[in-house]
């Protein structure tokens, strides 16, 4: 069993809008926006990061926004909900902003805890559940007061077919079995960053998701170094699993496997965080373009959607 992952590190999801998009997890949710750079594959869609203040591992969601694409059909094989974590008695809070925003947000109640349920401009499946003893800091720099401002990820949930292989593969990465609710299974990561759990949902008949906006391409779990991403990388291909070289996404390291269910899973390391290119005062303001992409700034800056910021 590994005992290097830390919990999460970021989810990456797909959007249709780019300034939407912005609007929504700025203003909406208050997050600040820690980077604003380029698709490493496609440079012409930005990558955009949300998180805290620094973008600590395990606060951080990110969106590939193409301007033309199709909404995703939700299905088996993905991560089902982005799971934030807010102070206990500010739902209310929660429920009243969303409903000034226009956002529909609906209560429930799930392994004890008390959750309020919405979507992102694209559909994108999200939560606030109540926790009272995140001792993260918030980014209070936005319209959110720490009060009641997002600590970071709570967790999120998978949606599989045959749960098995993907409970076998999070009790190999470190996870523990915790807790059943409505024959969801819920996995803890011991001694993590906050962002500790993921619940399997177990759906036998349901069709395989199709990828598109407001759906997750993947989530990726946190590991402190590059040393501790080689250990992990060579236990997983030692299992048996197909994991990719690694990978330099500047911010962070990277490295994917695609897992039993279908969820595309990647293992990012904690350094070297995203203030290596740009000042902590100032996170997020520029547009910041991978190496390999620099001699398109010129097309890319005048191209590339307007973000009002």
């Amino acid at each position: 069993m590994l005992n290097q992952i830390k919990g999460l590190h970021h989810v990456t999801a797909m959007a249709g809008d780019a300034d939407a998009n912005n609007r929504f997890f700025t203003g909406t949710l208050g997050l600040r926006r820690v980077k604003k750079t380029v698709n490493f594959d496609e440079p012409s869609v930005y990558h955009l990061y949300y998180g805290d203040e620094e973008g600590t591992p395990g606060s951080v969601m990110t969106y590939f926004p193409f301007p033309h694409i199709i909404r995703g059909r939700p299905g088996s094989g993905e991560v089902g909900e982005t799971v934030f974590s807010v102070p206990e008695g500010s739902l209310g809070f929660w429920k009243e902003r969303l409903a000034s925003k226009s956002v529909q947000a609906t209560p429930d109640e799930s392994f004890g805890q008390k959750r309020l349920r919405f979507s992102g401009p694209d559909g994108d499946a999200l939560v606030l559940v109540e926790t009272g003893n995140d001792t993260r800091a918030p980014w209070t720099g936005g319209s959110v007061k720490d009060d009641e401002a997002i600590r970071g990820f709570f967790g999120a949930s998978m949606r599989v077919r045959d749960s098995g292989a993907t409970e076998e593969l999070l009790k190999f990465m470190g996870y523990e079995p915790v807790d059943t609710s409505k024959g969801i299974k819920r996995f803890a990561i011991p001694g993590g960053n906050g962002a500790d759990y993921i619940d399997v949902q177990t759906l036998p008949n349901m069709p395989r998701g199709d990828l598109g906006a407001g759906s997750v391409h993947h989530i990726a779990f946190a590991v402190e170094n590059r040393a501790a991403q080689l250990e992990v990388r060579n236990a997983l291909i030692d299992t048996g699993y197909q994991v990719t070289p690694v990978i330099d996404r500047d911010y962070f390291w990277a490295i994917y496997f695609r897992t039993p269910g279908g969820v595309l899973f990647e293992i990012a390391t904690n350094e070297p965080g995203f203030a290596r290119d740009e000042d902590p005062a100032h996170l997020g303001e520029a547009l910041k373009l991978p190496t390999q992409h620099e001699h398109l700034r010129s097309y890319l800056e005048t191209s590339l959607p307007q973000i009002k910021d």
